[in-house]
């Protein structure tokens, strides 16, 4: 939910000229258009494979989804390290592939179920919702310039206790419930907010790719749960 690998430069873009502030926005919103639209192509691939979707089902189960999610944290971490360690654009879209194509696959299941549950304008309203939170979010930073770093450690510390409270239910066999959603929802609209303080206060013009990155996982995160309310009205 955080970038690990932020890579400051002097030349941060808040001291660039107006021109160059905007077209660095544009380039970073557009990268995380870009995301989206490639996870939507890839999960409909995956959907629409029966391996995958059957793989997707049964990694749910237990001790399974703790080691997934698992691996998913560490993919996550590959990709921003790639992203951040090198000036190749090249390499930096395939970490941002890398990091597209495991959110894909971690949505199969949440996906499949909405897909049997929920109706297609029901799910479609989720997925505006949440471009509506996203974007108001964002938008509320970058007019205000508003700086949200003192929430890093706020979303550090909350994130390790949902971490701590998934891993309890799937341990002990409890659920987590709508507010726990809830609860994910508004971190993930923190989350929001430090990560578009940091595309507009902490990166350099160049840096469009790993800030867009921050942004993208933010925005899944966000989905993620409020899919899960939607699930839970039903």
């Amino acid at each position: 939910m955080s970038n690990t690998y932020e890579v400051l430069d002097a030349n941060v873009v808040s001291q660039e000229e107006t021109y160059v502030r905007t077209e660095f926005y544009r380039k970073t919103y557009a990268h995380v258009a870009g995301a989206f639209l490639a996870f939507l192509g890839i999960e409909y691939v995956f959907l629409n494979t029966p391996a995958i979707v059957k793989l997707g089902l049964q990694m749910t189960q237990g001790w399974t989804w703790l080691i997934v999610l698992g691996l998913f944290m560490l993919v996550t971490t590959r990709a921003e390290k790639i992203i951040a360690s090198t000036d190749d654009k090249r390499k930096q879209y395939g970490g941002y592939l890398l990091y597209i194509i495991a959110e894909a696959f971690i949505f199969v299941p949440l996906l499949y179920i909405a897909k049997m549950a929920l109706s297609p304008d029901v799910l479609g309203q989720a997925f505006l919702l949440t471009i509506g939170l996203f974007a108001g979010l964002s938008a509320v930073v970058v007019i205000t310039k508003k700086d949200f770093s003192f929430m890093r450690s706020i979303i550090t510390i909350a994130s390790i206790i949902a971490i701590a409270l998934i891993a309890g239910g799937i341990i002990f066999g409890f659920d987590l419930g709508l507010w726990f959603s809830a609860a994910m929802v508004l971190l993930a609209a923190g989350s929001i907010l430090y990560q578009t303080s940091n595309m507009v206060h902490r990166y350099s013009k160049d840096q469009y790719i790993l800030a867009s990155l921050g942004l993208f996982a933010s925005f899944m995160l966000l989905l993620w749960y409020i899919i899960q309310i939607f699930l839970s009205r039903d």
